[in-house]
């Protein structure tokens, strides 16, 4: 934005310039007394004229009484012979002659300005080159380089991947002391290729290991390399690893490496010679005659199965780094690192935070650190406490509360009891993960919410697990249904997981007994994978054996809840009074107790029972049942 203003200013100044140049030569001397020529003529008969000046058309002069004045002469012959017929003294001036200067300087000022503007333009589309700066800067390359005293990151601001840091720590002692491996004849990796999810902390990764060494930092993501000229990011990656060589050794990390390095000739979308020409030209610079010693290439993407088997060949990315979503300790370790940078209190428990956040990567973890501080800065707090990371955690896991909604009693008891019957039912099966909080304060678009969160990590679910996640989903309509005598769209999203889940056990886990091992969809378009290959016979035998699943959880959930109605009235009853329950209050229910009040907390206001709303939309209703699938 501040280089858009200099050039607008600098062209504005440009600008009123040549305006007052142009004045400057052909602007005329002003008088306050300008006559018009029938008056001038009277007053030279009159004798009130003594002196004129002619300058061309221009007329200036002194009347009798010392007067300046000033007229324009149209083309008259007799001016002159009238003006000494009355005693008039007359002055005449020669025509002005233009300079050759100024002459050239009119015809090709249009030209100049035509050329200005367009250098103007190229410099706008250019605004985003680091490393050229001009308009014909089209191949230099956009990498932003990181020196020595400006990248301050080491492997203790990592955490959640000792086996990646593992990896790399070879590269930050080939940095180093690279004659230890040329003595005994290695060579170090030219290219690694970092994987995972996003946020796991890939780029930040890359940033240690050139801290760790204290080298220069060149980092570029894959898509500023292409340009709508073909050619272009061929160029920049030469330039690139110029201007890295001149700073050998030193590390290039290219973040989102697939928006270059696709697989070439795949059909998908059509031919891109642009990017094609590029892939090329990094394939060279990666392993090409010329060694590029000292220089590291560090990639990143979330889509290694897309990329062109040449790029990762041996010699060019060697080595494959898998950065995964952190485990329960990493998580614990992940939120230490982030936490030195708040005033945490000292009741804050970095393990129990990392049990309750599965699935969460670096940056949501981060992203969990910052909502609690902002909760505590909203309350005007010293210190983040636990308090604040469990509304962070609820806010990231269920969205924001809504407050402001006004719900018709009947609405909020139907939402009780549909969520009681998740939870009941939860609580009961064998293979359930515990269920962590229940509510119904409306958040996001749903009007209540059941949390289960796991007690540890798992990697792969089980058949005994999935079937009775289906019998949790079908609870909060049985719930509806014996306890209201109704039935509402609020279980809308519950019956389509719950298809979906029994849909993937038939046809792509092998989970049927009646249709055996065999998958029927693919992965990709979610979908049978061959209609022509498969009879309508056996597609009416999956969706009878999808049926079966989906009947059999339903009368294993609705048998739980006829037996256990007195646990959904008390837990109804405890949500409707204090609109969210913990672990604890549940397991009063479940044991049969008085319910416990809730600890207080600035986030419990219970909207007014007597007010009429809006009634909510379909679909409005959802739970939650495992937390990874937030």
């Amino acid at each position: 934005m501040n280089n858009n203003f200099k050039s607008i200013a600098i062209w504005l100044v440009i600008g009123l310039f040549m305006m007052t140049i142009f004045n400057q030569f052909s602007g005329s001397p002003r008088f306050e007394n300008k006559l018009v020529y029938s008056e001038f003529m009277a007053q030279v008969k009159t004798g009130s004229i003594s002196k004129v000046e002619i300058d061309g058309p221009n007329l200036t002069g002194i009347t009798a009484d010392g007067k300046k004045f000033s007229t324009y002469a149209p083309t008259d012959p007799y001016l002159v012979s009238d003006l000494l017929k009355y005693n008039v003294v007359v002055d005449a001036k020669p025509a002005k002659q233009q300079s050759l200067l100024m002459s050239i300087f009119i015809s090709w000022f249009p030209m100049i300005l035509l050329v200005g503007v367009w250098i103007f333009f190229m410099r706008q589309m250019q605004g985003g080159n680091k490393g050229g700066g001009g308009p014909f800067s089209f191949g230099k390359s956009k990498a932003r380089q990181l020196d020595k005293s400006t990248n301050k990151t080491t492997f203790k601001d990592v955490a959640g991947c000792d086996e990646a840091k593992e990896e790399v720590h070879e590269l930050v002692d080939f940095l180093k002391d690279p004659t230890k491996f040329h003595k005994l004849g290695g060579r170090i990796p030219r290219g690694v290729l970092m994987v995972g999810p996003p946020g796991t902390g890939k780029t930040l990764l890359a940033r240690a290991v050139a801290g760790e060494a204290n080298v220069p930092f060149f980092t570029i993501s894959g898509s500023d390399f292409v340009e709508m000229f073909v050619g272009v990011g061929a160029a920049r990656v030469r330039d690139m690893f110029e201007q890295a060589k001149k700073s050998s050794p030193c590390i290039i990390f290219i973040d989102e490496i697939d928006a270059v390095g696709r697989s070439r000739g795949s059909g998908t979308g059509g031919g891109n010679d642009e990017r094609e020409q590029t892939l090329n030209q990094l394939l060279v610079e990666l392993d090409g005659f010329e060694p590029n010693s000292g220089v590291i290439v560090i990639a990143a993407t979330n889509r290694a199965d897309v990329l062109d088997k040449a790029l990762l060949r041996p010699g060019r990315f060697d080595r494959q780094i898998m950065v995964s979503l952190p485990d329960i300790k990493g998580r614990e370790e992940i939120l230490l690192v982030h936490m030195r940078k708040i005033p945490a209190d000292p009741d804050v428990k970095a393990d129990i935070i990392a049990r309750g956040t599965p699935g969460f990567s670096g940056a949501d973890l981060a992203n969990l650190v910052n909502e609690s501080a902002l909760f505590a800065a909203r309350s005007n707090k010293r210190t983040v406490d636990m308090e604040d990371f469990e509304e962070a955690k609820d806010k990231i896991f269920m969205g924001p509360e809504r407050k402001s909604l006004i719900m018709r009693e009947e609405e909020r008891k139907n939402t009780a009891y549909h969520e009681s019957g998740h939870a009941v039912v939860a609580q009961l099966l064998p293979n359930a993960d515990p269920v962590h909080k229940v509510t119904i304060m409306p958040r996001g678009w749903a009007l209540g919410l059941t949390w289960q969160l796991p007690e540890f990590d798992s990697f792969s679910n089980f058949k005994e697990k999935m079937l009775e996640e289906i019998s949790i989903l079908f609870g909060g309509r049985i719930a509806e249904e014996v306890f209201m005598k109704q039935m509402s769209t609020g279980a809308a999203n519950d019956f389509e997981r719950a298809t979906k889940l029994a849909r993937e056990m038939v046809t792509k886990y092998g989970m049927s007994d009646k249709l055996g091992t065999m998958v029927y969809v693919d992965d990709n378009q979610d979908s049978f994978l061959n209609t022509k290959s498969i009879s309508e016979a056996t597609q009416l035998k999956v969706d009878t054996e999808i049926k079966s699943i989906l009947d059999q959880q339903y009368k294993i959930a609705r048998k739980l809840i006829e037996k256990n109605k007195r646990k959904i009235e008390s837990m109804a009853k405890a949500l409707l009074e204090y609109e969210t329950i913990d672990s604890d209050q549940i397991a009063d229910v479940m044991a049969g107790k008085k319910v416990r009040s809730p600890k207080p907390s600035r986030a419990s206001v219970k909207p007014p029972k007597d007010k009429k709303g809006p009634t909510i939309g379909p679909d409005s209703l959802a739970t939650q049942p495992t937390a990874k699938n937030k």
